[in-house]
């Protein structure tokens, strides 16, 4: 069953696609439109929160960054050394 079977089940999937080809994009909103709401449906600025959700923070490991770090120095000193680890050996670029 389709999600917009939920939202309108008078119509099928193929009625609501007619429709939606049959609409003029250049003519204005009616006064009483109401926006497309999903889920929770809250605006958190210019979109809805289902089009484009809050960023998440992500917790991390407190040894995450140190290694990380050790990674990238380690790769940017042996390209500076003009050496290249590219295929896991390292070899004289």
């Amino acid at each position: 069953m389709s999600s917009l079977a939920n939202l309108a089940p008078e119509f099928t999937d193929e009625e609501l696609t007619a429709l939606a080809l049959a609409a003029d994009p250049d003519q204005p909103l009616a006064s009483d439109a109401a926006p497309f709401i999903a889920g929770e449906g809250t605006f958190e600025g210019p979109l809805p929160a289902w089009y484009m959700p809050r960023p998440v923070i992500r917790a991390h490991k407190a040894w995450h960054t140190p290694v990380v770090l050790t990674i990238v120095a380690s790769l940017a000193l042996i390209t500076g050394l003009g050496l290249c680890i590219t295929y896991g050996t390292l070899v004289v670029a």
